[in-house]
């Protein structure tokens, strides 16, 4: 049975290290779920052959997004809005129990290519009902039609935007999955650059932060991983970084940047996926630099499993996220009351 109760710091050493760094990280004890290990089978059967070096991209964004909005349903009680924020289009994400001054960005992740709107929002919900929040989830420029910078630029615009309309940052959580992890420590790491105030937390969900691709579990994590591939990563890496030289510039590769002054982080990834060492090598960094920040291992879970309601690890997940936030904002449970349509601003 899974046991997600905080356990003793535990020494884990970088891939390319050669001594242990402690860092504050629990494993979580398993084995997984039966549906998830069951389910990572399944992924294993089904999942896309890699990509062909001449895929078009764009083409495969639409059957994605077809098959996000075939199979993915929103409870109706959800309440989406767009919005224009200073020309990056967005979406509000509020539930009945959204209450004023709760505020999550929601950095989508996709490989910078692709994006599931229903998927995105439908966490967001749990995450908002969970924390009493609402959401923005930008809809960022995309590769290949947009390379870098676009999809950082409109990422701190939308930060910014939230800023300008009034949300106290003490009251802003940022949450990215995957490459949103990217522009969440991004977007921290050009806070701190330009002097813009910094939110309470930040909550980074198997982020993707070297673009070197060097670390040890992409290639140890091979034959475990359903979802990713490293072949895959190297296509989509070379139409979002224009040269080689910027592979390990911060604003492509956050895992270069300086943390000092980085707010809490809390991150989450599997175990077997590719991007475990990429969360494991980002807490050693926050923690060589003093950040407060929480790292978390889950057996047997597949890359994004935070978004699959149906698996147990799932919800257990969401629960570690809500313990997070809650501490390092203060939010307690509050009596149920809608916010008011006027806490959602649209322009």
């Amino acid at each position: 049975m899974l046991d997600p109760r905080p356990a003793p710091v535990i020494p884990i050493a970088r891939a390319a290290a050669v001594h242990a760094v402690a860092v504050p990280m629990r494993l979580i004890n398993g084995p997984g779920s039966l549906t998830t290990r069951s389910f990572r089978r399944l992924l294993h059967l089904l999942v896309d052959r890699p990509l062909r070096p001449d895929a078009d991209i764009a083409a495969l964004r639409r059957r994605y997004q077809a098959f996000d909005a075939r199979h993915v349903r929103l409870d109706p009680a959800v309440r989406r809005i767009a919005v224009d924020c200073n020309g990056v289009p967005a979406e509000w994400i509020s539930v009945p129990e959204t209450q004023p001054g709760r505020t999550l960005l929601l950095l989508h992740g996709g490989s910078f290519a692709f994006r599931f709107p229903n998927t995105h929002a439908a966490f967001a919900a749990r995450l908002c009902r969970r924390l009493q929040a609402r959401a923005l989830i930008p809809d960022y420029r995309l590769i290949p039609e947009h390379r870098h910078p676009a999809a950082p630029d409109d990422c701190q615009t939308a930060y910014r935007w939230l800023l300008a309309h009034g949300c106290n940052p003490a009251g802003l959580v940022l949450v990215g999955d995957s490459a949103g992890g990217n522009l969440v420590l991004v977007t921290l790491h050009r806070c701190l650059r330009d002097g813009d105030p910094l939110p309470a937390c930040a909550v980074l969900l198997s982020p993707a932060v070297d673009c070197t691709l060097e670390s040890r579990s992409m290639v140890e994590n091979t034959h475990t991983d359903p979802v990713l591939r490293l072949g895959n990563l190297l296509l989509l890496r070379h139409h979002y970084v224009p040269a080689p030289r910027l592979f390990t510039d911060p604003d492509v590769s956050p895992l270069f940047a300086d943390f000092t002054g980085f707010p809490p982080l809390f991150l989450q990834a599997g175990h077997n996926e590719l991007l475990r060492d990429e969360a494991v090598r980002t807490a050693e960094k926050a923690h060589g630099a003093g950040v407060d920040v929480e790292l978390e291992l889950w057996p047997d879970t597949v890359h994004g499993f935070q978004f699959m309601a149906f698996l147990p690890e799932a919800r257990l997940a969401i629960e570690q996220i809500e313990r997070f936030v809650v501490a390092r904002t203060g939010w307690g449970r509050s009596p149920l009351q809608a916010a008011p349509h006027g806490d959602l601003p649209a322009h």
